[in-house]
């Protein structure tokens, strides 16, 4: 399989069958053997009776609705194809522009290319929250794209061998593999305004898309190494902690200091406390993390290939 085309879709009736029909054409024009994968994530309306009229296409009904993230995983890991391209199922995303997609993967030897919404076609505050986003995860986790949120993008299929996304982890698919040592580049892409359906954004939606990027940035910091983050906070709790106890005990003995009037001892003591339970969590952390990494078919290294002469 050449070419695998992952949607997820819910409560999409409106759009699901243009935006199939646009697919099939421009995988036909491609000649190579492809699949449609459209992904239900639960829809209450009729957007399932609209998929089962549609051919050639790989249904996967979710139960309920798990969110964009889990629909999309359940797409990916039912993917056979060289080539993995996601899309939003709303028809904003033109397939038309994944061949292209291909060919900068191709031509400059990458492992993953995400669309471009240069020229976006959203309302303003929607346009605006993903600009504050981008700020934040340029300076957080640094993807070192300019459109991160934008599903439109193309992977190699080897890119989820070890990869489960959770959460709204879609959005952040290029840090997670770019940690992972893969090579990411961008294309522009064409960006529709978006003709039925309701969007399904909202500041739920944009919260956790924000708790999500934290946890991107500790996995890329700190995943294979959480007793550095906790443990030297911890260290520096002690020592500060430390040394303002040394000063009230210089302060009673030579000053005659009442501390019973202070809140400089209480403040020591604690500090210490607080101290001595943020290095034994990083203790803690630091084995579970090579618990993790010892069970699972993840490491914190991915090698490319190996070559023999």
């Amino acid at each position: 399989m050449y070419l695998s085309v992952i949607v997820p879709v819910f409560n999409e009736e409106g759009a699901a069958a243009k935006l199939h029909a646009e697919i099939l054409a421009m995988c036909q024009k491609l000649n190579q053997p492809f699949e449609i994968i459209f992904i239900n994530d639960g829809s209450s309306d009729k957007t399932m009776e609209t998929l089962k009229a549609l051919s050639p296409i790989k249904i996967i009904n979710l139960r309920r609705n798990f969110g964009q993230t889990a629909a999309m995983d359940a797409g990916i890991k039912a993917a056979t194809g060289k080539y993995l391209a996601t899309l939003d199922g709303d028809g904003q995303n033109d397939p038309a522009d994944i061949p292209a997609l291909i060919a900068t993967l191709e031509r400059n030897d990458l492992d993953v290319v995400s669309g471009w919404r240069k020229n976006r076609q959203d309302k303003h505050s929607k346009r605006w929250a993903s600009l504050m986003a981008a700020f934040v995860r340029k300076h957080l986790i640094n993807d070192g794209i300019h459109d991160s949120g934008c599903s439109l993008k193309v992977y190699k299929k080897e890119c989820f061998e070890k990869v489960t996304l959770y959460g709204e982890m879609h959005r952040f698919i290029p840090a997670v593999l770019r940690i992972k040592g893969y090579k990411i580049g961008e294309d522009v892409v064409n960006h529709r305004p978006r003709t039925t359906g309701k969007t399904k954004y909202n500041w739920k939606r944009g919260v956790k898309g924000i708790l999500d990027m934290f946890s991107v940035w500790f996995w890329q910091k700190y995943a294979h190494r959480p007793l550095h983050l906790f443990g030297g906070a911890g260290v520096i709790l002690m020592l500060v902690s430390g040394i303002s106890g040394l000063w009230a005990i210089y302060a009673r003995i030579f000053y005659n200091v009442d501390l019973s009037n202070t809140a400089l001892t209480m403040l020591s003591m604690f500090g210490f406390f607080i101290g001595t339970v943020f290095f034994v969590f990083g203790l803690v952390a630091d084995m579970l993390s090579k618990i993790y990494f010892g069970v699972t078919a993840d490491s914190h290294y991915d090698v490319k290939e190996v070559i023999e002469r």
